[in-house]
C-alpha cells in the first residue's frame, strides 16, 4: 500500500508541470492537460381553463424521451459523433466520481452492471443506492473486464477511451455499445458550465429521466440566479484567483477552466484569465481580492490535512504575505471534484465559490 501511494505521489509531481493532478493522479492529468489548450413558457391565452390542464398534466408526467434518440457526443481525439439510442441502456458501466454519482442521482443504480474508479466516497444520501452496485476492484477497468461485462453503454472521463485503455469510442460504438463521456474532459475543448449541464440533460434523455436532471440543473441555476440577486447593488466585485499548487508550480484555473467559468457566472472577475500556471511573482503581480486553493483528498487521506497542506502554500509564504486575500483572511479552499468534471457536485462548488465571493450577501 505503501508503494502504491508513493507511486501515485511521484506520477503525480512529474504531471505537475504539463498541468495539475487529483482524483486520480493519472486519470486528472491527462483530462486536465488537455483543458488548458474551451420553457419557453408560451401558453395561449384562450380556451385558459383547458389550457391549464394540460400544462399541469404536462408538468406532472414530465418530458418523455422518444426512441430512437440520437445524442451529439466525442470520439477519443474529441471530434463530435452521434450516437442513437434505440431503448434507454439496461447495462451501464460506469466509471470515476461524476459518471457514478450522476447515475445514482438520477437513480439509475439498478442500471449500472459495474462501477469503478471512486477516489472518494459518494455523498451520504447516494449511499444506499451505491451499495447496490458492483463495484470493481479495479480503478480502471481493464479491456478484458469490461468486455465481459457486456455493456450496452460505458459512462466515464475521454481518457478511459485511450489506447492503452479501452481503446476509441468508435470500437465499442461499432459493437452495439454506446459511449459518453463528460463533455469537460473532452481534448482541446473549453471547459465550461454549460458542459455540465448539457451532459446531465443528456443523460437524462437517454434513460427517460428528464424531470431528475432538469431539477438537478435547475437546482444549480437557481444557486447562480440567487447569487447575481443578493449581490447586484454591490459596487465592486471581487478579483479572484483559483490556484492548486503542486510542488514549485502552481496551477491557475483561468478563463478556460470550469472553476474560472464558475466564478465568472457569478459576477467576480478571474484577476489573471490567461495563464495556466503562475509563479508567486505574478500571484503578486495580479493581487487579487480572493484567492480559492484547490486540494484533493484521494481514499485513504485525511481531508482535513490535504486542505490545511495547500492552503499553507499561500496561507503561510512570506513572499505573498503583502496579499491582500491573505491579509484580510480571504484564502479559502475548494475541491478539485467540485470544479473539474464535476457533474451533479457542481452545485456544491457553485455554492463553495459564492460564500468565499460574498461571505457577507444574504444568499437564498
Amino acid at each position: 500500500m505503501k508503494n502504491k501511494e508513493l507511486t501515485r505521489r511521484i506520477m503525480a509531481l512529474a504531471m505537475a508541470a504539463a498541468l495539475t493532478v487529483s482524483v486520480s493522479p493519472v486519470v486528472y492529468a491527462a483530462e486536465r492537460a488537455d483543458a488548458q489548450t474551451i420553457k419557453e413558457d408560451n401558453q395561449p391565452a384562450a380556451d385558459a381553463k383547458e389550457s391549464t390542464e394540460e400544462a399541469e398534466g404536462t408538468a406532472e408526467e414530465g418530458t418523455k424521451t422518444e426512441y430512437p434518440l440520437t445524442i451529439t457526443t466525442y470520439d477519443y481525439d474529441g471530434n463530435e459523433i452521434e450516437t442513437t439510442y434505440e431503448k434507454a441502456p439496461e447495462k451501464v458501466i460506469a466509471v470515476y466520481q461524476g459518471s457514478i454519482e450522476t447515475m445514482l442521482s438520477l437513480g439509475l443504480e439498478d442500471r449500472l452492471v459495474a462501477t469503478a474508479g471512486l477516489d472518494n466516497e459518494v455523498p451520504d444520501d447516494l449511499k444506499e443506492a451505491f451499495s447496490k452496485t458492483n463495484y470493481l476492484d479495479e480503478f480502471t477497468p481493464s479491456l478484458e473486464t469490461v468486455t465481459m461485462l457486456e455493456p450496452d453503454m460505458i459512462l466515464s472521463w475521454s481518457s478511459l477511451f485511450s489506447d492503452k485503455n479501452l481503446g476509441n469510442v468508435t470500437n465499442w460504438i461499432d459493437k452495439g455499445c454506446n459511449t459518453y463521456y463528460n463533455s469537460n474532459t473532452r481534448p482541446g475543448g473549453a471547459r465550461t458550465l454549460e458542459n455540465e449541464y448539457t451532459d446531465i440533460l443528456n443523460l437524462g434523455k437517454i434513460f427517460d429521466v428528464q424531470d431528475k436532471a432538469e431539477a438537478i440543473v435547475d437546482n444549480i441555476k437557481d444557486v447562480i440566479n440567487n447569487t447575481l440577486e443578493a449581490t447586484k447593488d454591490a459596487e465592486e466585485k471581487p478579483t479572484v484567483m483559483v490556484l492548486e499548487p503542486l510542488g514549485e508550480n502552481i496551477t491557475n484555473y483561468g478563463a478556460s477552466s470550469l472553476g474560472g467559468d464558475m466564478v465568472t457566472q457569478l459576477g467576480a472577475t478571474l484577476a489573471n484569465p490567461d495563464a495556466s500556471t503562475v509563479g508567486k511573482e505574478d500571484i503578486i503581480a495580479a493581487n487579487p481580492d480572493v484567492i480559492f486553493v484547490v486540494y484533493m483528498p484521494y481514499a485513504g487521506d485525511d481531508p482535513q490535512s490535504v486542505m490545511d497542506s495547500q492552503l499553507a502554500v499561500i496561507q503561510e509564504d512570506e513572499a505573498l504575505q503583502s496579499l491582500d486575500a491573505v491579509k484580510n483572511g480571504r484564502v479559502y479552499p475548494i475541491m478539485l471534484s467540485e470544479m473539474y468534471a464535476s457533474a451533479t457536485r457542481t452545485q456544491d462548488g457553485i455554492e463553495t465559490f459564492a460564500k468565499g465571493l460574498y461571505p457577507d450577501a444574504a444568499i437564498d
